[in-house]
């Protein structure tokens, strides 16, 4: 009879060790995905979201739409953008693609 727990335990120890070894190859997975995909990613758009709340009137931005215009009025969720003479549009901030620096030669010249 002791001779039967035994096998028993040892039969319930290898099933174990074998649904362990299925789940190490899954969590190892999905740590290569959080490393490098997932947290790059979250940091990128971090960055591009303090940038978008650091516009200030002056500035020249491009929006996701690929407009390229100077900023006229800033508030908490809406910019005014000069696109040209006497052309203005409101945009909505998060839709903000990037900020040009000033001084930056355009790309035409």
């Amino acid at each position: 009879m002791t001779i039967d727990l035994l096998a028993a335990a040892g039969a319930g120890a290898s099933s174990g060790t074998a649904l362990l070894m299925n789940i190490v190859p899954i969590v190892g997975m999905i740590a290569i995905f959080w490393f490098l995909i997932i947290n790059p990613q979250m940091k990128k758009q971090k960055q591009h979201q303090e940038k978008v709340a650091a516009v200030k009137k002056g500035d020249q931005v491009i929006t996701a739409g690929g407009l390229l215009g100077k900023v006229i009025k800033v508030d908490e969720t809406y910019v005014e953008l000069e696109l040209g003479a006497n052309v203005r549009v409101k945009a909505v901030k998060a839709t903000l693609g990037d900020i040009i620096t000033p001084g930056g030669a355009p790309a035409n010249d």
